[in-house]
């Protein structure tokens, strides 16, 4: 047999490399993706498995195709999930799946392998999009299926020589991290009581920390895509990335919320991301901008379900294919600049700008340049409210006759 593991390089998928080896007597391919970690060496990742005994290593930096793909959808859907995470972790998913798939037939592999646990989302996302993309292939998850703690995997490492590094027992956080956004749980923040604690923190400072001096940022859009930072054309990692380390400076992008995971258990998720809170919020501004009121207010409930659907690993079912196709006709006018204010960790939309704009000045201004016909309001009104005159009117009659 032999399997294609989505390997990281740390302790897990490590142990992982040997369990498939030795329990399930399978030759091991691994694959690294490099989608913004910040810290991945891929040609270190990769001598590792093969120190550990791979017979064929591979590894792809895909953070453009993750950004052109998988980041931008996200934004044209303001992708928040239960209104407050911007779902990177999610969308990363199906990306890494895909690629998965593709290097299990260029090896001819019979598995594909993940070292997700058995109450996490990330094992829906991986399987479901794994059979949607070819039901054929066998699916181990060997943490799910013999639970093992961090102390047993440790344990199981030194026994069979996996190397370490400077992995302990004692590591307090689980983190995920990619160009998107940075999830961080466990640890003291296993008790929804305690506040964060300031070294589980990376990307951003402490708001009460920031700059006492707010920053002004132009954003500009084209088709709901940003391609510019204060008026200079960039491309999607570098503008990703930029946001990130500006947010980050001004603390802004810090999320601390309970999340319902998709096996029905509640959890307490810390996340940074400073870049997607930035984007996702200039979006939406834009959007109100250039949007009709029953554009705007449909839209909304396109886009929680889209966010829905991205967290749920269904990145693959047809219906995610409709609300795209939806949402990508939406974004034909959503092409302008938007200028926000990061302050203290927050960050305020403060001016905006767009040929395709609805708003007209000289219809919502109050003074002297007014040509808004004030005399039409009256009969609007009347129109307006008809239905609930006529359905008081009932309700006297009605209450009359009862006493």
């Amino acid at each position: 047999m032999k399997t294609v593991l989505a390997y990281s390089g740390g302790l897990d998928t490590s142990v992982i490399v040997k369990i498939l080896q030795k329990e399930y007597k399978s030759d091991v391919v691994t694959f690294t993706l490099e989608l913004g970690q910040g810290e991945a060496d891929l040609k270190e990742i990769e001598a590792n498995a093969t120190k550990l005994g791979a017979v064929a290593t591979s590894s792809v930096d895909a953070r453009e195709e993750f950004f052109d793909d998988y980041i931008t959808k996200a934004i044209k859907a303001n992708a928040l999930y239960e209104g407050k995470y911007p779902i990177g972790t999610s969308i990363a998913r199906p990306l890494i799946a895909k690629k998965l798939v593709e290097i299990a037939k260029k090896e001819k592999a019979d598995a594909v392998a993940h070292g997700s646990t058995g109450k996490g989302n990330d094992q829906v996302r991986f399987d479901v999009s794994f059979r949607a993309l070819d039901p054929s292939l066998r699916i181990i998850a060997p943490i799910r299926e013999k639970w093992m703690s961090r102390e047993e995997a440790i344990d199981y490492a030194e026994k069979n020589g996996v190397p370490l590094g400077d992995i302990t027992k004692k590591k307090i956080f689980s983190i995920d991290e990619n160009l998107w956004t940075r999830s961080i749980e466990g640890g003291p923040m296993e008790d929804a009581m305690n506040e964060p604690p300031e070294d589980a923190f990376k990307v951003t400072v402490s708001p009460d920390k920031a700059p006492d001096k707010p920053e002004y940022v132009t954003i500009g859009f084209e088709k709901g895509v940003p391609v510019s930072l204060n008026g200079k054309k960039m491309g999607g990692v570098e503008l990703v990335t930029t946001l990130m380390k500006l947010g980050g400076k001004h603390g802004v992008g810090r999320i601390d919320m309970i999340e319902d995971r998709l096996v029905g258990i509640k959890s307490r998720e810390v996340y940074e991301c400073p870049a997607a809170v930035i984007l996702i919020e200039a979006h939406k501004e834009l959007e109100s901008m250039v949007f009709t009121r029953e554009q705007k207010l449909f839209k909304e409930h396109i886009d929680s379900k889209w966010a829905q659907m991205a967290y749920m690993g269904q990145w693959y079912e047809p219906l995610m294919e409709d609300l795209n196709a939806f949402i990508e006709s939406t974004q034909r006018f959503v092409s302008g600049n938007i200028k926000v204010k990061l302050f203290k960790g927050n960050c305020m939309v403060v001016g905006r700008e767009s040929q395709h704009s609805l708003y007209n000045q000289k219809l919502a201004t109050y003074d002297k340049s007014d040509t808004f016909d004030h005399k039409s309001a009256e009969g609007f009104i009347k129109l307006w409210g008809l239905p609930s005159e006529v359905a008081g009117i009932r309700k006297r009659k009605w209450t009359k006759r009862r006493y």
